[in-house]
């Protein structure tokens, strides 16, 4: 099941719908019981659920007429879980990791490999394709990161990963922005990533459902508890490659993430949780390996105009342009000497 979130234009809120071959048919013009936002959906997950199960193959099987429904690329799409709860993001890929401390000549982290960690990330700057806004201090080394991510879908407090899946609502392209200059500078304080990221996190195009993704299902590395799948991750910059990896990749699974968000503390309906990013999945890691192998490499970054596009097996294409706003306000240039 493949659900999307629009923007109502008649109503000016959000509306949730199914979407089968590129129409969206509003979920609760299809049954009464199902409510018209995401929000909603998840608050009441166990009993939205099998409704909304029914009412998907019904739809795929020719039962429900596509009269009322709309194209999708004639709408506005925002992002699936337009307004979560909360947002936190892991550091699940190995490779990633390793490459990263390679290419900054340290040693890698043994911890890495004793715990999963994440760090909370602006949930109210949560958005879905289209334009993100830059402001003068992004654009010094902007970057893309290319991951997945999951939203939670009932409540639950220290969550063992043995049962964790069950908490999983679906899976989304999450695109964490990262403005390199403000993060790096920012953490030599030991205290972050804050403006460096707190700008825009881009998720979408659709919340896929756990079922619809089981022919995908893999096992997750020795050693390790809960769901993994095998889907290729893409991005795309300009209409070029700069990225690929797989989500099986992931060395810590969403399910033991979500026990260590959980221990001690409650996670809720809407929280939504990132990968971290894939090995390749954004232009730091990219720039050290490529000035390791030839030291005269030209570093890439993003600017204003740019067009990102992710893609991700079973998941869709998340599509996002680079705007920058009418301001030259900085906050570098307000630094004390």
């Amino acid at each position: 099941m493949k659900l999307v979130s629009y923007l109502n234009e008649n109503e000016g809120r959000d509306q949730l719908a199914f979407l089968v071959e590129g129409y969206l048919y509003d979920c609760d013009l299809l049954h009464p019981d199902l409510p018209g936002s995401m929000n909603m959906f998840l608050h009441y997950w166990e009993d939205m659920y099998p409704i909304a199960i029914q009412i998907d193959a019904a739809i795929k099987a020719g039962r429900i007429s596509n009269e009322q429904a709309l194209l999708m690329e004639n709408v506005k799409v925002l992002a699936p879980v337009p307004f979560p709860t909360s947002c936190r993001d892991g550091y699940a890929f190995r490779q990633h990791v390793a490459a990263a401390r390679r290419n900054r000549n340290v040693e890698m982290i043994p911890e890495f490999d004793q715990y999963p960690i994440f760090y909370f990330t602006n949930h109210h700057s949560i958005q879905g394709p289209g334009d993100i806004k830059c402001m003068p201090d992004h654009f010094e080394k902007l970057d893309f990161e290319l991951e997945a991510a999951i939203v939670i879908c009932k409540p639950g407090r220290n969550i063992p990963a043995e049962e964790a899946d069950q908490y999983i609502g679906g899976l989304m392209i999450m695109n964490d922005m990262s403005a390199r200059r403000l993060q790096m500078e920012e953490m030599l304080l030991n205290l972050g990533p804050a403006k460096g990221k707190d700008f825009a996190t881009v998720i979408g195009p659709c919340l896929v459902t756990l079922d619809e993704l089981e022919p995908y299902e893999i096992p997750c590395k020795e050693g390790h508890t809960g769901k993994n799948w095998n889907l290729s991750m893409k991005c795309r910059v300009n209409g070029i490659e700069v990225s690929s990896g797989n989500l099986g990749d992931m060395d810590w699974t969403f399910a033991e993430i979500i026990e260590r968000c959980s221990y001690g503390a409650d996670i809720h309906p809407g929280d939504v949780i990132g990968s971290g990013t894939v090995g390749t999945g954004c232009f730091l890691e990219l720039n050290g390996t490529g000035k390791r192998n030839d030291p005269n490499y030209t570093e890439q970054w993003l600017h204003a105009g740019d067009v990102i596009e992710m893609e991700m097996e079973g998941l869709g294409k998340l599509q996002n342009t680079i705007v920058a706003e009418e301001s030259d306000f900085s906050i570098l240039a307000k630094k004390k000497q």
